[in-house]
């Protein structure tokens, strides 16, 4: 979804004039008639990237629509318009908070400039902020960038738990962000002043685990230099985050569960435990339900870790999310490397949220960096995300599915069915040069008819990717209107400026 822009200002001719500009500039346009309604708006549950704000209003003006939100903590960029003349009055907007002004009536270009300038900059003092309280251990769930209801119904589960000391497990893939909402629950509950100490369990050696959770004296094996806390008392009084603990072998399980039951560990050559206090969440991207059939995980220990568990949905399924995470990226890693570069081209979304993502949050943000250091102008384009268009090319989200998809598995719409003439890679579900041929799949997992909604974000985000972001061409093989295309983009999160039109008919959708 595009960034949602507020806009305050009694005359109504000028708040079509502001909003027919924003709409134009690519975001979403929200009025309001005058600082009552904007304070409201603000203040409830709905969520603005910034606000275009009158200064002159006869209700509350601008001046205090600017003291209201500094009273909330609301840190949205304002931009104040004034009538010629109003210098005085800007310099006191600018000094109670607002980011920029334009004198009316301001023009398409300079309204565009000064909202890309604005929603950069807050993008980059919200990544600084959020990288300061992740490394402070205050990081809290107000940080976590996201837009999807599926996200949404995570946080509001994850913020349950973080009012308690109950085990947490996280469950998801790799890449997910499963620490970010470790850090979160510490961030939010009541050890959030103490530490927060993260061990990856499977990146230990065997033979170094016991020592590096549960520390050992000096002298307890060879090497054995001096003596070692471990990661358990380094965590004494906050939280402990065990990253994949399934890794863990079963010796040091066994000395897991007893530190949990317990509260104490014993450290390698300790004569006497060792009390301690500490919160344990822990994270996983296997189904260790699986692993304790199979006898890799102990049985009683998934039952004192699963108390809580949290799944994190893969990025390819909350694809609303990767245009508000892309924008972040690229503020941070512009503001890293020095480039000025104000944001992403329409096309270059429209790719990026086509494509599957198995790497999840943590592939995004590399792709996104490497474009950042390849850009040489001020937005990122197709050409700074050459390996996800290949990508794209070879096996598009729903080839992928059908691919693996099983011969006894739901009827689809063929477009032509992926056959015996298809090359052989395509069938066996692993990625070749040619484009794919495509299925789609008419039935969820459960037998019941997809919602057809569903069905047409499918067949749009696999047009994109088909046509590699050329809208004009997605627009005409639908056999819709360019205008109907770019609704339909708007609501998958995927918003881009209309193009001029061309000379040949197309159907009106």
């Amino acid at each position: 979804m595009s960034e949602r822009v507020l806009i305050v200002d009694d005359d109504p001719v000028q708040r079509r004039l502001l909003e027919n500009m924003v709409t134009r500039a690519g975001y979403q346009a929200v009025v309001a008639e005058g600082g009552d309604a904007a304070v409201a708006l603000l203040t409830g549950a709905d969520r603005f990237d910034a606000v275009v704000l009158d200064l002159m209003m006869p209700d509350l003006d601008g001046l205090g629509v600017l003291a209201k939100m500094r009273e909330a903590s609301l840190a949205v960029p304002v931009i104040v318009q004034t009538a010629h003349g109003g210098i005085d009055n800007v310099v006191t907007a600018m000094r109670a908070g607002a980011t920029d002004f334009v004198v009316k009536p301001v023009g398409v270009e300079r309204l565009q400039v000064s909202l890309r300038n604005a929603l950069a900059a807050n993008a980059l003092a919200g990544e600084l902020n959020r990288l300061k309280r992740s490394r402070s251990g205050t990081l809290t769930f107000r940080d976590i960038v996201t837009r999807s209801a599926r996200m949404h119904a995570v946080i509001r589960t994850a913020e349950k738990a973080a009012g308690s000391a109950i085990p947490v497990l996280i469950e998801g893939h790799s890449g997910v962000g499963k620490e970010l909402i470790a850090r979160a629950i510490h961030g939010t509950g009541e050890r959030r002043s103490k530490p927060f100490v993260a061990v990856n369990c499977g990146a230990i050696p065997d033979n170094l685990v016991e020592s590096i959770l549960f520390g050992h004296e000096k002298g307890a094996f060879t090497g054995a230099t001096e003596r070692h806390t471990g990661k358990f008392v380094e965590a004494s009084g906050g939280t402990l985050f065990l990253d994949e603990v399934s890794e863990l072998p079963p010796a040091a399980q066994v000395k897991l569960l007893r530190a949990i039951q317990e509260n104490e560990v014993e450290p390698v050559g300790a004569r006497r435990p060792v009390k301690v206090d500490v919160r344990i969440i822990s994270a996983t991207n296997r189904d260790l339900i699986a692993d304790v059939m199979q006898g890799r995980f102990r049985e009683d220990l998934f039952y004192r870790l699963h108390v809580f568990p949290i799944n994190v949905p893969a990025l390819a399924q909350r694809s609303e999310d990767i245009p508000e995470l892309a924008r972040h990226f690229v503020a941070r890693f512009a503001a890293e490397e020095g480039k000025r570069i104000t944001g992403i081209t329409a096309e270059a979304l429209a790719l990026l949220a086509a494509y599957h993502w198995p790497g999840n949050v943590r592939q995004l943000e590399n792709a996104v960096f490497r474009a950042v250091v390849l850009a040489e102008r001020g937005e990122l384009g197709l050409a700074e995300f050459p390996q996800i268009a290949q990508a794209a090319r070879a096996l598009t989200p729903m080839t992928r599915d059908i691919a693996a998809m099983p011969s006894h598995d739901a009827p689809g719409l063929a477009a032509p069915a992926l056959a015996e003439s298809a090359p052989a890679e395509a069938r066996s579900g692993t990625p070749y040069s040619g484009t794919p041929h495509a299925k789609l799949a008419l039935l969820d997992a459960t037998g019941d008819v997809r919602p057809l909604e569903e069905i047409e974000s499918e067949i749009i985000r696999f047009a994109i990717t088909h046509y590699r972001g050329q809208m004009s061409e997605v627009a005409r093989r639908l056999q819709i209107g360019r205008s109907t295309l770019y609704r339909k983009l708007d609501s998958l999160g995927l918003a881009a400026e209309p193009e001029e039109p061309h000379p040949q008919p197309v159907v009106s959708g």
